[in-house]
């Protein structure tokens, strides 16, 4: 594990340096060598408590979301295709996605006035997303 973290801290290069923390489980494949190289690249490493089985639970149901929602309905070729369809659905999932703890908005969305009267569907537009695997609808202004 130390060697695949050396590599992904040479073939990222700077990216690497924005980032701020390093989130981890105690696994014990994480070696101290492993969070050393974290550590030089200017990132605060984090374990997860122990004996916290639940630690991990948003981070699962999140990567869950992707894989169900996205990733088993598309046929990745390469790198850049990968990236660029994460890049779309993290978008989606933030700005657009209803979720149900925050009463079914979105992360990022702004609260929108409930409309004085009943929208019929002509005044509701709806937007494609990755070839139409993805939907995102709108009262039209």
């Amino acid at each position: 594990m130390t060697q695949q973290a050396r590599n992904l801290a040479i073939t990222t290069g700077d990216m690497l340096s924005v980032r701020k923390f390093l989130l981890h489980d105690r696994d014990e494949l994480f070696a101290g060598s492993f969070d050393t190289v974290f550590r030089f690249e200017g990132l605060r490493v984090i374990r997860t408590p122990v004996r916290a089985p639940r630690a991990n639970a948003v981070c699962e149901r999140w990567i869950g979301s992707l894989r169900r929602e996205c990733l088993d309905w598309i046929l990745i070729v390469h790198r850049r295709q990968l990236e660029g369809v994460l890049r779309e659905y993290v978008r989606h999932y933030n700005a657009h996605r209803p979720h149900r703890s925050l009463g079914l908005r979105a992360p990022e969305a702004a609260p929108t006035p409930l409309p004085a009267t009943r929208a019929s569907p002509r005044d509701v537009r709806r937007r494609d997303r990755l070839g139409g695997l993805l939907h995102e609808y709108e009262l039209a202004a």
